[in-house]
């Protein structure tokens, strides 16, 4: 599987959890579980900004995967 593929998988994966622990937040009460989900929440948007560039500059550097 190409790089590009690959990270463009990575992305979606990151996305979808980041959503999981937003949802995750809002149906608990307890006061811990919604801040632990929140905080992996954020976590996991950094890590969705990271992909996201390295999906930019892979896609710059390699026109094949702008398809």
């Amino acid at each position: 599987m190409p790089t590009g593929t690959k990270l463009e998988t990575a992305l979606a994966s990151a996305k979808g959890l980041a959503a999981d622990m937003k949802t995750f937040s809002l149906d608990t009460d307890n006061e811990e579980a919604k801040q632990m989900f929140n905080q992996l929440a954020s976590t996991m948007d950094g890590v969705e900004k990271s992909l996201q560039a390295r999906l930019d500059f892979v896609k710059q550097q390699e026109p094949q995967y702008n398809k």
